[in-house]
């Protein structure tokens, strides 16, 4: 039997206005949550003009045209805008009854190259429980005629399965919205072997461990640890015969101190470094997750996935902007100083999830506004621009190049560890977390200390 997708019932208006424009085919992204028992579809994107047919003011008559690079990069484009428990879940083409039988084959090809766009550079990878099918939705513009597939995008030979598309109104009005700001102080090394002006990749490598705490970090639902299996509702009163945009709001901490992989032992590294990348300061995360009884694995999977992507994808806009601006290079001696850009939400219609998108300080709101025109074909009024983050509390990023200095590079051991002992995460074991903590910390000291005598005495 084929997967379930429940699909917010204006993205059929919204398709059907598409199809009265049809020259003489339409693709686009469809955006959700996959869960195990259901899968949710909220809304649907159409594919913008690339500049050469914009410059033309023609559509390609052919699907032998077709750009799909222009699509998965679209595709990129509004991953970055959507908050945690979001994803593109596939695409959909609406096509005349000619291109019918081609355009199956065209949406297979879509579906693979949308997934390997959107997984290049992303810092998380799918787990073992997720969902990994992608849906392929063709509509003929003569017939009406739906017809919804599937494919496996872990299996590059697998075949398509049939699927169910059915409308729902309200479908995301009253979902559940996980809220939490997160310290961030990352010190990332640069090692004086490593050529100086890839701060960028230097930077990804940081950034890839830095993830890796955000996985094993511990979540607090209103103050207390909740077993992975337990409903996240538990214990609540259910909204009955709510169907406004009010989403049900939970007090959510995230402890990145209390690793739950810190129980391994660690080692210490002492490396000849000649500068370093700081990321400091507080990001807005934001996950939604749907009201059919979520379970906690659920919830702290959104949650932590946005953290990681939403400090991930600021850096790479930075990065972008300055490589489109052509900034030169500081020289040593020298503290080059960026802020990250702020994080905006802002709200769809009819539902309580919230967009979210990216702005420079210095940035207008006009530009903001025409981004979600371009990449989510949606207008935004600039009164419902809401931003996350104030600007003296929003990340951001210094470059420090010195004289040769020592860091210590802290890496766990490889080791066989019992998941199983992880699971119950009691406040006895939080305590011994913590006091093992402060271990490593110690240790760390020592090693410094260390490296710092040794160093200056065989400099004598």
């Amino acid at each position: 039997m084929g997967r379930t997708y429940f699909v917010e019932e204006a993205i059929g208006q919204y398709l059907s206005d598409l199809n009265t424009k049809l020259k003489p085919y339409v693709t686009g992204l469809l955006i959700g949550q996959c869960s195990p028992q259901r899968d949710y579809i909220i809304r649907a994107v159409r594919t913008p003009p690339s500049e050469e047919q914009e410059e033309d003011n023609i559509s390609p008559s052919k699907l032998t045209l077709l750009e799909e690079q222009w699509i998965a990069l679209h595709a990129r484009q509004v991953a970055r805008m959507l908050p945690g428990g979001l994803l593109v879940l596939g695409v959909f083409m609406i096509v005349t009854p000619e291109l019918s039988k081609e355009s199956q084959n065209t949406l297979r090809k879509l579906v693979f190259s949308v997934e390997k766009s959107l997984t290049r550079g992303r810092l998380w990878k799918l787990a073992e429980e997720d969902v990994s099918d992608r849906v392929a939705l063709q509509i003929c513009s003569a017939t009406k005629k739906v017809v919804c597939r599937t494919y496996d995008i872990q299996d590059p030979k697998s075949s398509a399965k049939p699927a169910d598309w059915k409308y729902q109104s309200a479908l995301s009005a009253s979902w559940l919205a996980l809220d939490c700001t997160v310290n961030v102080n990352i010190h990332i090394p640069l090692l004086a072997t490593s050529p100086v002006h890839d701060l960028e990749k230097n930077t990804w490598i940081g950034l890839i461990r830095w993830a890796e705490q955000i996985e094993d970090s511990v979540v607090l639902f209103n103050g207390q640890v909740k077993d992975d299996d337990t409903e996240l509702l538990e214990g609540q009163k259910k909204l009955r015969g709510n169907t406004q945009s009010s989403p049900q709001f939970c007090d959510v901490k995230v402890l990145t101190e209390l690793s739950q992989g810190s129980s391994r032992r660690s080692t210490a590294t002492v490396q000849v470094c000649s500068g370093s990348v700081n990321l400091k300061g507080a990001i807005k995360c934001r996950a939604y997750v749907h009201n059919n009884k979520p379970k906690v694995k659920e919830a702290v999977q959104a949650l932590k996935r946005d953290i990681i992507t939403t400090l991930s994808d600021r850096c790479q806009i930075l990065f972008e902007e300055l490589l489109l601006n052509d900034v030169p290079r500081q020289t040593n001696l020298e503290r080059e100083y960026h802020v990250l850009p702020q994080r905006l939400f802002v709200p769809v219609a009819g539902s309580s999830v919230m967009l979210s998108d990216y702005k420079f300080v210095d940035e207008p709101t006009e530009d903001v506004q025409r981004h979600f025109v371009l990449t989510m074909d949606q207008s935004v009024q600039a009164e419902d621009i809401h931003a996350a983050e104030e600007v003296n509390t929003a990340c951001h990023l210094v470059f420090t190049s010195s004289l040769n200095f020592h860091a210590v590079d802290i890496c766990p051991v490889a080791g066989n560890v019992d998941d199983t002992q992880q699971k119950q995460l009691t406040k006895a074991t939080l305590l011994l977390k913590l006091q093992q903590n402060m271990g490593v910390v110690i240790a760390a000291a020592v090693a410094v200390f260390a490296a710092i005598f040794s160093f200056n005495y065989f400099s004598d």
